[in-house]
């Protein structure tokens, strides 16, 4: 079988590494759930963990997942599931546990291994399929956080790349497969008016705002060993720059995509401590799992350089935090005033010239702010935004468009190998060595230190949500 047919092959089975734990509660089991019902999915589910569960036990953690997911419950299609469903128990450490998997797996054919795990136990669970033979015609799907820097990251590559072709390593970040992100690449490069103002010439700036009006929740030991640039900025903001600021694909296909966003992470200005504001909500520290003299940040703001020949001198400011006063994710690309001032007005209050602005969540919308002339003699305006929301009620979740991607061995919406090294050397030098975490207060924007960073771009867009701008 040629490599081209090596991709395309659909799995024959799903192993998920971790089917006890929460993320397979939360995400994993609702999104198995649409795929039956949308008829994406008749293949075993291999469950595998450390839990000493019987079927009976699987069968009421999957069935509670699924309630508590879904208002509305189609039986046929979660009794349907829950046929599916297969299990193995056992330590990820004893290679005996890998055999019981090969034994369930039986004839079955290119079975898909998703690791949903602490990162901690990747090598080990890579290396046990290595070694119990399951590896071959595999695909291994990983969550993220793929390494902690750059040197662990290398790491992890090395090992899976030992057991796996890297064509058949699906990388998965939830955030791709969300509609929004999806439509930044189709908006970029469908329309034709984009391109000519799409550089340093005509953009001031960008900002990316990622924020959650909630805390950590029952995640504090996670969030002491990852923090904010970790969790949310190297990865999801990340890919969000460079869907934004990649060069037009050669070709129509994901690999001329993924070799675009490579290169704007290879030209990705390393950071240094100057450019970098780390914040932390008042009341962390008192958190399940926190030390009580924790450092870790919550929240996290930064500019960045793209030193490329589109982008060179161009801010681009990313931010995102807990306990902040909206949840929603949004995108200000802020463009230049015009060349001459020819109106007394020209220039808005608050600084801002004409801008787009690309609402991800909580509801997708697009916005183009222009300058509209009073009615009367006087050559005065005001600035309005030409709105538009695009609800799509219908659309797939992320989980479940990633899962059913990575089965069918399309790698579009996955991250490879050298642009997750790229990301990590951009952020290494500031993951040790930078400032202390300032306080905050929940419902707030974060620290006002952050504030510095923006000062001569018209300060931080904080999402209205509800509301267009004037």
């Amino acid at each position: 079988m040629n490599e081209a047919n090596k991709r395309t092959t659909p799995a024959g089975a799903l192993v998920i590494f971790g089917a006890t734990g929460d993320l397979a509660h939360k995400m994993i089991f609702p999104a198995l759930y649409a795929m039956v019902k949308h008829g994406n999915l008749n293949v075993p589910v291999v469950g595998v963990a450390s839990s000493k569960y019987n079927m009976l036990q699987l069968h009421q953690r999957v069935t509670d997942s699924i309630k508590q997911n879904n208002k509305i419950i189609d039986q046929t299609a979660l009794d349907h599931l829950l046929s599916l469903l297969q299990y193995v128990g056992g330590d990820y450490r004893d290679p005996g546990t890998f055999k019981s998997l090969k034994q369930t797996l039986g004839n079955i054919k290119h079975p898909a291994h998703y690791l949903a795990i602490p990162p901690g136990l990747f090598a080990t669970v890579i290396s046990g399929l290595g070694a119990a033979g399951l590896a071959e015609e595999a695909r291994v799907i990983v969550e993220k956080p793929f390494g902690r820097d750059l040197a662990s990251a290398r790491e992890l590559n090395r090992i899976a790349l030992s057991t796996f072709p890297e064509d058949s390593i699906f990388r998965i970040d939830h955030y791709l497969g969300k509609e929004a992100i999806m439509n930044i690449l189709y908006f970029r490069f469908a329309n034709s008016f984009l391109e000519p103002i799409w550089n340093r010439n005509y953009i001031a700036s960008v900002q990316i705002t990622l924020s959650e009006n909630f805390g950590v929740k029952n995640r504090g030991a996670f969030y002491e060993s990852a923090g904010c640039l970790r969790d949310v900025i190297q990865n999801h903001l990340f890919q969000i720059v460079a869907l934004l600021a990649m060069e037009p694909p050669a070709y129509q296909g994901f690999g001329a995509v993924h070799m675009e966003k490579a290169k704007i992470f290879q030209a990705m200005r390393a950071l240094n401590p100057s450019d970098i504001v780390r914040g932390q909500y008042i009341g962390y520290r008192n958190e399940n799992g926190v030390s009580l003299n924790s450092d870790v940040e919550t929240f996290c703001a930064l500019r960045l350089f793209i030193d490329s020949w589109r982008w060179e001198g161009v801010p681009w400011f990313l931010r995102s935090g807990k306990f902040l006063a909206e949840t929603a994710a949004e995108i200000l690309v802020q463009l230049k005033n015009p060349p001459q001032r020819l109106f007394d007005d020209s220039t808005p209050v608050n600084g801002r010239a004409n801008y787009l602005r690309f609402r991800l969540s909580p509801n997708a919308a697009l916005a183009l702010a222009a300058r509209v002339k009073r009615a009367g003699k006087e050559f005065i305006g005001d600035q309005r935004e030409l709105f538009m929301q695009d609800e799509q009620p219908e659309e797939e979740a992320p989980y479940e468009r990633l899962l059913g991607d990575a089965m069918c061995g399309d790698g579009a919406l996955f991250t490879r190998e050298d642009a997750v090294e790229a990301a990590w050397a951009v952020v290494d030098p500031v993951l040790e060595i930078h400032d202390q975490a300032y306080l905050y207060k929940p419902g707030s924007w974060g620290p006002c230190q952050s504030e510095a960073l923006v000062i001569d771009h018209g300060g931080w867009h904080n999402p209205n949500l509800g509301k267009t701008k004037k």
